[in-house]
């Protein structure tokens, strides 16, 4: 199952989510070469965010393999940039299509309860509360990080905030059936934490590879809190939609 669109009005031209969106198609195609290597993991390499590297965990010189002819040389350098650079960062087609396709979703009605500048400083704040948790959950793993779903994770935390009655319709397929559904925004992407923190219950031990669980979790948590100091009560007070009050039927994106 994947949203394709929420029945929620935005009176904002989205400046904040379109230059965040586009950052990261610039660093998939400028910087990754478009998932073509070695560029790719030469980027994941360079620019993911290493906990065991960053926390000085983890013997200089630790080699990590990527796929079949790519490996990461863990340095024994913190280089504390890539708690940042990592968040514009992806491994492959689908992960950035995926990401990039939640922040469409749900980034222009966050954004509207905050104004531009405001949802820039959040999204970046999220995604390093999703980095430290990650980092916190496996301090020792010499793996790179990369993906701006963390953040991402932070924004779908402020929306079920927000907008918790919003409905979201869902597109669902098994085999050659296919159909759409509505459901709360409070259902939807309240599945979707759960998932994350059995996900991240169950990586408990492991390495630290695979999905960031722990990263998804930790920017959920935040955007949920960090969204009650950084909404703009004028700004959403015009907003049809928000709060547990029983939305209208018409609008949408």
């Amino acid at each position: 199952m994947i949203p394709i669109r929420d029945d929620n009005p935005h009176f904002l031209t989205p400046y904040a989510t379109w230059a965040i969106v586009g950052l990261n198609v610039l660093a998939w195609v400028l910087v990754e070469g478009f998932g073509r290597e070695p560029a790719l993991s030469r980027s994941v390499c360079t620019l993911g965010l290493v906990p065991g590297e960053l926390l000085q965990t983890v013997a200089a010189g630790t080699r990590v393999q990527l796929g079949p002819d790519s490996w990461c040389v863990v340095t024994g350098a913190a280089d504390w940039l890539t708690v940042i650079s990592h968040m514009f960062l992806h491994g492959s087609w689908m992960h950035i299509i995926g990401n990039m396709w939640f922040l469409w979703i749900f980034g222009n009605n966050v954004e509207d309860s905050m104004g531009h500048l405001r949802f820039a400083f959040f999204y970046v704040l999220c995604g390093l509360a999703a980095a430290g948790l990650q980092v916190l959950s496996s301090p020792g793993s010499p793996i790179p990080m990369v993906g701006a779903s963390g953040a991402i994770g932070g924004v779908m935390g402020a929306y079920v905030m927000l907008y918790p009655r919003v409905r979201v319709e869902m597109l669902f397929w098994l085999g050659f059936y296919v159909t759409t559904f509505a459901i709360p925004a409070y259902w939807m992407l309240g599945y979707w934490f759960l998932v994350q923190l059995l996900g991240g219950v169950g990586s408990l031990g492991g390495s630290g590879g695979g999905v960031a669980f722990w990263a998804h979790v930790g920017g959920f948590v935040a955007g949920a809190l960090l969204v009650l100091l950084f909404r703009d009560p004028v700004l959403l007070a015009r907003h049809p939609r928000h709060g547990w009050r029983r939305p209208a039927d018409s609008g949408g994106h």
